[in-house]
């Protein structure tokens, strides 16, 4: 039965006792993550946060605390009191292994039943479990650690902005419904019935009107929404260290940026990160790397072929070239025992998986060279091919062909990434970089529409003015990307503040004056009032914690995460409501059998 605590105050936390604290009289809470009864010697590891404390009693303890202690199971919750001792037989393994607390009083606050799976590090059970659990799963001493680590990073955002003179504002969670590339949640109003708001995917607009209002360094550590297919490094609800700052240009929010990181990283894992980050446009990592946001902390750089096969024989090649398209490749270094033409076979449909119409491939051998198209090539082409490729004694080449070029950079950006896996050629480290200079428009293939790659608000470069009604493709953004190990930890741009340019890139997304204003009008009515240049950025808070720590999934840097298909195991979230709430908010409900007549 549990006992009460009064008159016990806490005077230690498990893992700060070390050998200098011998002799003093303690008063420790936590969980028995271990009990070992050995007849007249009884022994508890006893953990909280912080780490791990072992007790002892022996044939001098008290005879009820020691039957208490033999009554002690995994996972109880204890309050004890007794005096710090040197070990007889020390432990390296934790931080207290050189002492123990022979306890005098003890009381089981809370009982515990035999927990599903054990509160250890590498636990070795299924992940859906742990997370139907994850109050349990929460108190495993690495999972502590991450959100631990994850307040320290958030404290450190807020001393770093606030030296730098930014104001924490904070904005609200229903909004209006805006269109910002994603999916909104949306949440229906009582009062106002078939109206709806939406949770933020951003707080981008209210952070604009700050700046007008005045408050012209704004920072907030926001939640925020979208309601899209989940993967390692996304969730529909993420939190984001989002930035406005007036009268400044792009330098400036580069070099805030910068230097928050190499703050944040000195200041919770004593690491110093060289800055300033190397810089590229959005064309040079595509070309280089098809990506961008790419991982450079291995090379296999993309190459083209385009203009060394223009002229053979190879079906593939020829049409793809005649399209408008190109025919690229990397090189893997060294990789002719890993990829066997099995393993070829395997990547080559992961290929096809991802858009690509088929991998034609080299295997440099010992022989010379097999490959998948060379009965189609002169040996003089063939040697061209390799001399591009670089390609040596032992190496592998992968060559992508399409009459789009862009579907050939980002299908070959997918497979690099994938080859480096596999060979496990990625370097340790935290290689930052920038990416500058995007497209405004993006093609999305779905709706046949040009659609703004980052938002509305972002300015065009000022030599893009003049293509906004012509070619599209060449209209260029005051946008930037902050990426890390291939991951974007930010994206941000310098904002328009022009009601009549504004009004033009509206037009140029196919929004008529009507539409515009209703959907934003608020925003341009505010630019009428004398607004200032603005830009920003928004960090994602989930992905840097989870980038720090080598983390392999968002999950893990999360303390209450949803799964693949959104859903959260713990509580069945989300779940049906009764009727009488949807009665309330005027809201029927199209079962899955209605949907699919």
């Amino acid at each position: 039965m549990a006992e009460f605590m009064t008159g016990m105050k806490r005077t230690h936390y498990c893992g700060d006792l070390r050998i200098e604290d011998v002799g003093k009289e303690v008063t420790l809470f936590g969980w028995v993550a271990k009990q070992r009864d050995l007849g007249q010697l009884i022994f508890i590891d006893l953990r909280d946060r912080t780490g791990i404390t072992q007790l002892s009693f022996d044939d001098t303890t008290d005879k009820s605390v020691f039957e208490k202690a033999a009554q002690c199971r995994s996972e109880y919750v204890l309050g004890v009191k007794g005096t710090v001792m040197e070990r007889s037989a020390k432990s390296k393994k934790i931080p207290t292994g050189d002492i123990e607390v022979k306890v005098t009083e003890l009381r089981i606050l809370g009982e515990s039943e035999t927990p599903p799976f054990e509160i250890v590090d590498n636990c070795k059970t299924g992940e859906i479990t742990r997370l139907q659990y994850r109050y349990l799963d929460l108190r495993r001493p690495e999972l502590q650690q991450n959100i631990m680590l994850r307040h320290k990073i958030a404290k450190a955002t807020r001393d770093y902005f606030d030296e730098k003179g930014f104001i924490e504002i904070e904005t609200p969670m229903l909004i209006k419904s805006t269109p910002e590339g994603a999916r909104d949640f949306l949440v229906p109003s009582r009062i106002h019935k078939g109206s709806f708001y939406a949770l933020p995917q951003s707080p981008q607009i209210y952070k604009q009107l700050c700046m007008v209002a005045g408050f012209d360094k704004y920072m907030q550590i926001a939640r925020c929404f979208r309601d899209e297919d989940l993967r390692a490094d996304r969730q529909p609800e993420f939190t984001q260290i989002d930035i406005e700052m007036s009268f400044v240009d792009m330098e400036d929010i580069l070099e805030l940026g910068e230097g928050f990181i190499k703050y944040v990283f000195k200041k919770t894992l004593d690491i110093d990160i060289p800055t300033p980050f190397p810089r590229y446009t959005y064309n040079e990592v595509m070309e280089k790397y098809g990506s961008d946001k790419p991982d450079t902390r291995f090379g296999m750089e993309l190459f083209d072929l385009t203009d060394v096969v223009k002229d053979s024989d190879f079906v593939v090649f020829k049409s793809a070239i005649e399209g408008g398209g190109s025919v690229r490749g990397i090189t893997a270094k060294g990789a002719l025992k890993t990829y066997s033409r099995k393993e070829i076979d395997k990547l080559t449909e992961f290929a096809k998986g991802i858009g690509a119409k088929g991998m034609a491939w080299i295997r440099m051998t010992d022989d010379g060279y097999a490959s998948s198209f060379a009965k189609f090539m002169t040996e003089e082409q063939m040697n061209a091919v390799i001399d591009r490729a670089g390609a040596e004694k032992g190496d592998v080449v992968f060559i992508i062909a399409d009459a789009n070029d862009t579907n050939v950079m980002s299908i070959l950006g997918a497979l690099r990434l994938e080859a480096a896996k596999k060979l496990e050629i990625r370097r340790e480290g935290f290689n930052f970089l920038w990416v500058v200079e995007f497209p405004f428009f993006e093609f999305d293939k779905e709706s046949g529409e040009w659609v703004a790659m980052h938002h509305p608000f972002t300015s065009p470069t000022d030599e893009a003015l003049r293509h906004l009604e012509g070619d599209k493709s060449k209209v260029y953004a005051k946008a930037y990307d902050m990426v890390l190990n291939g991951i974007e930890l930010s994206s941000g741009s310098i904002r328009i503040t022009n009601p009549d340019l504004q009004k033009r890139m509206f037009s140029m997304l196919g929004l008529s004056d009507e539409e515009a204003y209703r959907k934003f009008g608020f925003l341009t009515d505010a630019f009428k009032y004398g607004a200032p240049p603005h830009g920003g950025m928004g960090i994602g808070l989930d992905r840097l914690v989870m980038q720090m720590i080598n983390a392999a999934t968002l999950r893990d840097v999360v303390a209450f995460p949803k799964v693949q298909n959104a859903s959260e195991p713990m509580t069945n979230a989300p779940a049906p409501v009764d009727s009488l709430q949807l009665n309330e908010l005027g809201i029927g409900v199209i079962s899955d059998e209605q949907d699919q007549e």
